[in-house]
């Protein structure tokens, strides 16, 4: 959980921390959109490049960005897998009849129980969980005597490889934007923001104050509840529960065990923010003056223009391809 900065606020001097607010959130918002409007490989790579760009000038290291992307790997790795195994276009790559007998089923669960014991004490799991993965491909495609139980094609096809890269790359671009506006934007200076960007709701009788203020209390309580997670986890583990192990059954009470002091926790910082809002006379949509000021500069404008002219080329790349 500790891996996790979405919501954290990190000082810095580069040129993000100075930007206005506004034209930070705008410039995510149609960077995101052309990053779901390329639809090429090639394109999605160029987009990946300007983020790694905005990183380095940003002055935000690569590798905190890499942590960050460890809360979501399992759902990467499933995205990858998934489009791999069942897309069935584009020029066959590699295919094998994965054969399943009475010979090698003691082996396939021979090894499966090997990694249930064993990923504990392996430093690198996701490397051990690929090579395992192997060693069952290959003794169902090579040890293969004894009666047949059953078989499955194992077909890769470029497109499968091309668009599991693609949709990888694009989560790790959204994830990766999302994050170098939280790093780089104090959480106060975002509510003000959000709730100047969403003024012209009003029109309608959509209070922006309110969405502005529950965006941002819900971004910074995100880090917030982490730290009470990891020290239940601390606590719990002190007590001999060990969250990495254990049945389905085990890892159930586990986690009642992790959530119900989560909801309690949650609940009480709820009603004590709600008391400290309450008694400094805090009324939503009622007119107050701020002690800082947004102030829109030179770069914000040249940031906005840029993010609006690479949106507008995207568009004219998909639709004249």
């Amino acid at each position: 959980m500790k891996n996790i900065i979405i919501g954290q606020y990190v000082p810095g001097d580069s040129f993000l921390y100075k930007m206005d607010p506004r034209s930070k959130i705008m410039a995510l918002v149609l960077l995101m959109v052309s990053t779901f409007i390329l639809q090429d490989v090639l394109h999605i790579f160029i987009m990946l490049s300007l983020v790694l760009v905005l990183l380095k000038f940003g002055g935000i290291p690569v590798g905190r960005i890499a942590r960050g992307l460890r809360p979501i790997m399992v759902l990467i790795i499933f995205t990858f897998t998934f489009q791999v195994l069942f897309v069935k276009t584009g020029t066959l790559l590699y295919g094998n009849v994965l054969n399943v007998t009475l010979y090698n089923i003691p082996i396939l669960i021979g090894l499966i129980v090997l990694y249930y014991f064993t990923k504990r004490l392996v430093k690198f799991k996701l490397l051990y969980f690929a090579f395992l993965a192997a060693s069952l491909i290959l003794t169902m495609t090579y040890i293969t005597p004894g009666s047949l139980v059953f078989d499955m094609n194992l077909n890769v096809y470029t497109d499968g490889i091309s668009g599991a890269f693609f949709i990888m790359i694009r989560l790790v671009i959204i994830v990766t934007l999302s994050t170098i506006l939280t790093l780089t934007t104090k959480p106060t200076d975002l509510t003000l923001g959000l709730e100047q960007l969403l003024k012209p709701l009003s029109i309608i009788r959509i209070s922006s104050e309110e969405i502005a203020l529950i965006i941002s209390i819900a971004l910074r309580y995100i880090p917030t509840l982490l730290d009470e997670a990891n020290k239940i986890m601390l606590a719990q583990a002190s007590r001999g529960v060990d969250f990495t192990e254990g049945k389905i059954k085990d890892k159930i009470m586990q986690v009642i065990s992790l959530l119900v002091p989560m909801f309690i926790i949650s609940f009480k910082r709820s009603d004590d923010l709600a008391n400290a809002m309450e008694a400094r006379n805090f009324i939503p949509g009622a007119k107050r003056t701020r002690l800082h000021v947004l102030s829109w500069q030179i770069m914000d404008t040249i940031v906005v223009i840029a993010s609006v002219i690479f949106m507008a080329a995207s568009i004219v790349v998909v639709t004249t391809l």
